[in-house]
């Protein structure tokens, strides 16, 4: 008779995501890994960019390290390379899911996009709560096990719709907010006070076909390319940082409903990408621009 124990499998390396930007300069690059080396921990995957037009640097690294290595051992370590080269750095568990508000009025097609993606795992987000001006789709929502939360926004109460949103995000600790087709305009407070942490879509007319119906005016003008715009929301209304495009081209024969078809379809895979790389800590904020490590 064996008495012998089986051998312990070893715990895997945990896995984290380092993203930084700062005042280009030499040393950035061997400062980061030989921290990582000194620290034990194993670098996986690197992107970096240096933007000859703004002088700033920009790097993602995914790494892994010894389960005793904590998140928060690695930050308070990393703090004093951060601070000889002027950093604005996070350190994010690669694993953890983003905590996400999906916010919709009454055009579904992102929203059930966005539910379906993240239900087979190909979004790695947690949706953590729906909000909507309307209650259309709350029997959608329902269907996948995700509260909904029916804020109206009467002509003199959108200081309270807002107020109520940032009551949901601050509660559910959520970290990013989507506007899946969300067709009211966000005051300038809550803009900032969430900067960095809304996404927008909207299709690429713009300025060109403004107001309802745009499909339908860009038919009329026959347009040959139609496409959608993911990005960053900002005071300026519809001029926020992109992440990302998406177009299509289209011929003649294209009937104004079949616009507004392959549009949805459009505005679907671009703002899936954004959140996609997004919640992956791939986009990093330069100016008015973006950087991103896809």
């Amino acid at each position: 008779m064996n008495d012998q124990q089986p051998p312990q499998l070893a715990e895997p390396p945990s896995q984290y995501v380092l993203t930084l930007s700062c005042p280009d300069k030499q040393g950035i690059v061997h400062a980061v890994s030989s921290y990582l080396f000194m620290t034990g921990c194993n670098i996986v995957d690197s992107q970096q960019f240096g933007d000859q037009d703004t002088g700033l640097f920009f790097m993602r690294v995914h790494f892994s390290a010894d389960p005793a290595v904590t998140a928060d051992r690695l930050r308070a370590s990393f703090a004093a390379v951060g601070g000889a080269y002027h950093m604005d750095w996070w350190i994010h568990p690669s694993e953890e899911r983003m905590r996400v508000v999906l916010m919709v009025s009454k055009f579904g097609h992102c929203l059930n996009d966005l539910l379906f993606r993240t239900s087979i795992g190909a979004l790695p987000v947690e949706i953590a709560a729906v909000v909507s001006n309307h209650t259309d789709f709350r029997e959608l929502v329902g269907s996948y096990g995700v509260p909904f939360h029916h804020i109206p926004v009467p002509r003199d109460g959108k200081a309270d719709a807002e107020a109520k949103l940032l009551d949901i995000v601050e509660k559910e600790g959520v970290r990013l907010v989507v506007l899946a087709r969300y067709m009211q305009v966000l005051s300038d407070d809550l803009c900032r006070k969430l900067s960095g942490r809304i996404i927008n879509i909207h299709h690429s007319f713009l300025p060109s076909f403004k107001g309802a119906k745009p499909y339908h005016q860009a038919h009329d003008r026959g347009v040959k390319l139609i496409g959608a715009t993911a990005h960053y929301v900002t005071a300026d209304l519809d001029e926020g940082p992109i992440i990302e495009q998406e177009v299509e081209r289209v011929g003649h024969e294209v009937t104004p409903e079949q616009l507004v078809a392959i549009g949805r379809d459009v505005e679907c895979q671009a703002l899936a990408r954004a959140v996609k790389w997004h919640s992956e800590h791939r986009v990093l904020l330069n100016g008015r621009r973006t950087v991103v490590f896809a």
